[in-house]
């Protein structure tokens, strides 16, 4: 069984979602080492959450659940890459398919460029807010 390096990171470490046919990131999280192995025992990607102090199952609220394909770490063992399936068609907890919605010029002006998929008031009741 692979040992992650979890001193490294303070106890978590960073953890990409990408979409496993695309390629395209979707979001970015961290995984402490419970929510590494509620990730490897359900197949569904659960993380950390910094904000709240918790684990977190992605989709549990918004229905949005990320379904793991595969499981890749990097050489130091100290960062991890989920290929999923993303269910519900957002990762974005703002509603959109991906986190990585806002492209920055070289004048630092911010677009959006990604696709809305549901209204996060709505899936959250201000949860988030």
């Amino acid at each position: 069984m692979v040992k992650l390096n979890f001193k490294k990171g303070d106890g978590i470490l960073p953890a990409i979602a990408q979409d496993f046919k695309s390629g395209k990131v979707l979001m970015m999280a961290y995984m402490n080492s419970y929510a590494w192995r509620l990730t490897l025992q359900t197949g569904e990607a659960h993380y950390w959450s910094r904000t709240r102090g918790e684990i977190w199952h992605k989709g549990a609220t918004s229905g949005n659940i990320q379904i793991v394909k595969e499981i890749i770490v990097d050489c130091d063992h100290d960062a991890i890459l989920l290929k999923i399936k993303q269910l519900g068609g957002a990762a974005c907890h703002l509603g959109y398919e991906s986190c990585f919605h806002n492209k920055i010029d070289k004048d630092g002006k911010e677009t959006i460029t990604g696709k809305k998929i549901f209204d996060p008031e709505k899936v959250y009741k201000n949860e988030f807010a």
